[in-house]
């Protein structure tokens, strides 16, 4: 596919000319591309926030649709807990829940259809079985649904917020307190995209429970619970507090990560069983979670 760009493309971004150009492609394939080297410009592979002087010659490799189905892929998986409803897997870090933004394969999803065949489908066919998400670099527990009937009894406890989520969470600095909450709405960033805010007064209520289980010079470990479940929920409360968990560069803390993530861990999950009764549901501290305590 040849593109070239004309005087009145001048000053425009490489993705932005190509979404204009090719309108019958998505922001995120067209992005995909570009990251992939299928976009060249004058003969050479250039970033998505390429500049255009008009001019240029630019060719373009489409890529083979995505999957419209999740796909079995024999990966390691954790297994807490599992009926003929629900299943419960201890989620590690590094690991997507399931496709989206060019990552179709080695995801959570692709796991569970190996070990299980089918899951609900209530969530489509790229989300088998998931009822909520955990951050690709947040460990623990995870709550699968195996059939429709479990998926609609789940999901209707966490939109109710009946289910009790427990978070493990080093942050840095030290807490003003020994508990607290954050109750302030979470909205995606106006400007950085991939982020979230709760320093605007608009967005999704949320509410963010906490206590402090220790305290070093410069860092303090803590349960967190939370009411709600938005995106980076906990990161960005606990960042907008001036807080933010360690290793997050993201939500600018200054300590590294370690092992490629930050300190971050579903702990533990109660809900009801689809048969009836509750459930409890914990997922140990991870190895190097566990060092990175010792270290400090």
């Amino acid at each position: 596919m040849l593109l070239t760009a004309e005087p009145a493309d001048t000053g425009k971004r490489l993705d932005h000319f190509l979404q204009q150009r090719l309108p019958a492609f998505s922001r995120s394939r067209l992005q995909e591309w570009v990251k992939a080297g299928r976009v060249l410009v004058n003969g050479a592979a250039a970033k998505a926030s390429f500049t255009l002087r008009g001019g240029e010659r630019i060719e373009v490799e489409p890529a083979a649709p995505p999957p419209l189905r999740a796909e079995p892929e024999d990966l390691p998986l954790d297994v807490l807990y599992e009926d003929a409803d629900v299943i419960a897997v201890n989620k590690p870090a590094g690991m997507v829940v399931h496709a989206g933004a060019g990552r179709h394969e080695g995801t959570l999803v692709n796991a569970l259809l190996h070990r299980y065949g089918g899951l609900s489908e209530s969530g489509g066919p790229l989300r088998p079985g998931i009822v909520h998400r955990l951050d690709r670099e947040t460990s623990g527990v995870l709550l699968v649904a195996r059939n429709d009937v479990a998926h609609r009894h789940l999901a209707a406890q966490f939109a109710s917020r009946q289910v009790k989520k427990i978070y493990w969470a080093l942050v840095e600095g030290s807490m003003r307190g020994e508990a607290g909450r954050i109750e302030r709405p979470v909205v995606r960033h106006p400007e950085h995209r991939h982020r979230m805010t709760s320093r605007l007064e608009t967005g999704r209520a949320a509410l963010t429970e906490w206590r402090v289980l220790r305290r070093w010079e410069n860092f303090t470990f803590l349960e967190v619970r939370i009411g709600t479940g938005r995106t980076h929920q906990i990161r960005v409360h606990l960042s907008d507090n001036r807080h933010p968990v360690a290793g997050d560069r993201v939500y600018g803390a200054k300590s590294p990560p370690r092992g490629g993530r930050f300190f971050l861990h579903a702990a533990r999950i109660t809900f009801d069983l689809p048969g009836g009764g509750p459930l409890t549901v914990e997922a140990p501290l991870p190895g190097e979670l566990e060092e990175w305590l010792a270290a400090l």
